[in-house]
């Protein structure tokens, strides 16, 4: 018959069961939460194809009345006028501005002053690559005169640690800070701005239409992938705890005196 095993050497094991509890309890935490965060995504890319197919609205919403719960990749149409000289560049990537290809460059940030009330909203025309960022290189998409656009309305992109801050003085924008640009450029703009959709402009720049359905959606892996860690962990401190035990059973059985 087996000696049991001393009420010493399972208390030894209390402080690694805790700290494995503690783990245990961080990576299913982090799974849920992977599977949380699928789901939120996968509600917004529904929203965004369901929006991107609808009839736009007859105009877009006031200042004081957007809410990006609720107006964020509405499909709007705006008419009014490019002020070309007043764009902005922001750094960007585009996967798509040219068949096959990554592209470095920068989207086309340009205020438009609508017709309909003569309020300003700024416009994301599209990518261009570095070497048409002089506007002077791609003269036949500064559009002059009055224009119809059509895309969707996005709010302010967020800066995150991993973006450097911009410099207005230098020009340079990494980030699409609406109202950053407005102040650095003295214009009073809506709170949202539109990314144009893939519309041609004439001489084919900018390339418009980069805002993506297909939006990355790797929650459920990242999911498996904590619970993988977490079950492995239960593993590991199984194995743990019978070698532990097993050494002690066996040490008592050649050592009866203690």
């Amino acid at each position: 018959m087996p000696k049991p095993v001393r009420p010493g050497a399972v208390r030894a094991l209390a402080a690694p069961a805790i700290a494995s509890l503690i783990c245990l309890a961080i990576l299913l935490s982090l799974g849920v939460w992977q599977l949380h965060r699928k789901g939120e995504k996968e509600a917004l890319i529904g929203r965004i194809v369901a929006r991107s197919r609808a009839e736009p609205p007859a105009s877009l919403p006031a200042r004081n009345d957007w809410d990006p719960a609720r107006d964020e990749f509405e499909r709007v149409r705006v008419t009014g006028t490019l002020l070309n000289d007043q764009e902005t560049l922001v750094h960007g990537l585009a996967a798509g501005a040219v068949p096959g290809k990554a592209l470095q460059g920068f989207y086309v940030l340009t205020p438009l002053k609508r017709d309909d009330d003569g309020s300003l909203v700024i416009v994301n025309r599209g990518f261009v690559p570095t070497e048409l960022k002089d506007a002077a290189r791609r003269q036949p998409g500064q559009v002059a005169g009055s224009v119809t656009i059509t895309g969707m309305l996005r709010g302010p992109e967020i800066r995150t640690m991993f973006v450097p801050p911009p410099e207005p003085a230098k020009g340079e924008w990494f980030h699409r800070d609406i109202d950053g640009i407005a102040a650095a450029r003295g214009l009073t703009v809506m709170p949202y701005l539109i990314e144009a959709d893939a519309t041609p402009n004439p001489g084919g720049w900018p390339k418009g239409g980069q805002l993506r359905v297909d939006l990355p959606n790797n929650h459920m892996q990242y999911a498996f992938t904590w619970f993988g860690i977490a079950a492995c962990l239960v593993g590991v401190f199984g194995v743990f705890a019978w070698k532990r035990l097993s050494e002690e059973r066996d040490g008592s059985a050649s050592n009866p005196a203690t």
